[in-house]
């Protein structure tokens, strides 16, 4: 039987100014993101698009989000084989190409997952596994770049 989950966003922005949208340098490229039940989250613009470089854009949020929800699987994935993680750093990336028009798209991301498993766990194993996750993982199978993964594991 197949679940359905829903999920809900509320994106207020933030960014009038005074004036509204009277003109493209007239308002801030911010906003807040909210999801009941949970702390509000103030976002902006990319910094290279006039937004706020101190606080989280879609594409910080994006990349984040493969990251995450390939580590969750991937740390699901190892307790079930019996393979002990200890630590786990990822320091993904993604490029985002701009068109001509201004219109863009995501072209690649690369998850760099640094792991630290226990000395009694099987190294092959915890390698094996990052390609399980990935299969599983509900936002790459999302979207329409390749995510690559680019792993480093080390014994305790």
């Amino acid at each position: 039987m197949t679940k359905v989950h829903q999920f809900e966003a509320i994106v207020r922005w933030t960014g009038n100014t005074g004036s509204g949208t009277t003109s493209y340098k007239a308002y801030d490229r911010t906003w807040d993101l909210q999801t009941p039940g949970k702390p509000v989250m103030h976002c902006s613009n990319d910094p290279g698009l006039g937004g706020d470089p101190s606080k989280y854009n879609p594409e910080d949020m994006l990349i984040a989000a493969l990251s995450s929800c390939h580590m969750l699987w991937y740390l699901h994935l190892c307790a079930v084989a019996g393979v002990v993680v200890v630590e786990y750093v990822d320091r993904a990336g993604g490029t985002l190409q701009i068109n001509k028009d201004g219109s863009g798209q995501f072209i690649s991301a690369t998850l760099r997952p640094q792991i630290l498993i226990s000395a009694r766990s099987d190294l092959a194993k915890a390698k094996s596994v990052h390609n399980e996750a990935h299969q599983h993982c509900f936002i790459a199978r999302s979207v329409n770049f390749p995510v690559g993964c680019d792993p480093a594991i080390a014994i305790a």
